[in-house]
């Protein structure tokens, strides 16, 4: 019978190497996630709803923690602060450890001691047998000890991770919500009977109200949207300007971006409209960096 032929240095380096790369694809898929569903969460759309592609979720950590020169400080704090605390973790719970394990054999000396005087043999030696019993050696009990430090060490790079992602993409989508965005300013023109909302451009003074539609829901939603004005005719000073926020599974996502005044309050999220794009080539969606100079 042939021996088990031993791994190789080499086949021991890309076994780790795919370890490591499996464990960081991990870290970053969830650290994606995150922060995709916490910057859609503020406009109120949950991420799993949108038809996302999974390889963008592997990009998004670059902005988490590289996105500009405070982030990345930021990132290295959070790197050396978690550092620390896995390390005081496993201190503490081999501290725990170590203080258990002498408080144990403290209190069988002393059973020893008072079976030895009450010549009670029979408990002296179950004691004796159970004191030279080294729990140590048997490898499942090495391999929770080892599951529990990894366990410990697993659950601080999450929360660190959760705690950054969620945060980055919190104050992105504050960001992209006010004036400045880093989301294009769009204009959408259809027909009339194809959206519900909206301003004739050839008359300035005449919105469409809806006619023809029928509604569910809460109706006072739209009565306040039909009642604004959409764009920057009759306010020139602090003018509307309405962001893409994503064009996904035939679903356009636009918003009207929060004024000066509205920025100010922590609680403000602008209303996002969501509407269909048109397969019949009757409508038009204009992209823009950076809104017109008429609505400056």
């Amino acid at each position: 019978m042939s021996a088990t032929p031993q791994p190789t240095p080499e086949s021991n380096i890309l076994g780790n190497f795919a370890s490591v790369v499996g464990l960081l694809g991990a870290a970053l898929f969830f650290t994606g996630w995150i922060y995709r569903w916490s910057y859609f969460y503020f406009f109120q759309i949950q991420v799993t709803t949108l038809d996302l592609p999974v390889e963008s979720f592997f990009m998004v950590p670059l902005q988490v923690f590289l996105a500009d020169g405070p982030t990345i400080f930021r990132s290295a704090i959070a790197i050396l602060l978690t550092a620390f605390a896995i390390y005081q973790s496993l201190w503490l719970v081999n501290s725990i450890n170590h203080k258990f394990a002498t408080t144990i054999n403290r209190r069988t000396r002393r059973w020893r001691f008072y079976a030895r005087t009450r010549r009670l043999w029979l408990l002296l030696r179950f004691l004796k047998s159970w004191q030279r019993f080294n729990i140590n050696k048997y490898n499942s009990i090495k391999l929770l000890r080892s599951l529990v430090d990894e366990l410990i060490i697993v659950s601080w790079v999450l929360l660190v991770l959760f705690s950054s992602a969620s945060h980055q993409g919190i104050a992105d989508a504050r960001r992209d919500a006010g004036e400045n965005s880093t989301l294009p300013a769009v204009a959408l023109i259809a027909k009339q009977d194809n959206i519900a909302l909206g301003r004739k451009p050839d008359d300035e003074t005449l919105r469409s109200v809806g006619k023809g539609f029928k509604a569910i829901g809460d109706i006072g939603l739209f009565a306040d949207l039909s009642q604004q004005d959409f764009n920057h005719i009759n306010n020139s000073k602090e003018p509307i300007v309405w962001r893409l926020l994503l064009d996904r599974g035939n679903w356009i996502y636009l918003f009207p971006a929060l004024t000066k005044a509205q920025q100010k309050d922590p609680n403000a999220r602008p209303l996002v409209v969501a509407v269909q794009q048109s397969q019949s080539g009757d409508q038009l969606l204009i992209v823009s960096p950076a809104p017109s100079k008429l609505s400056k």
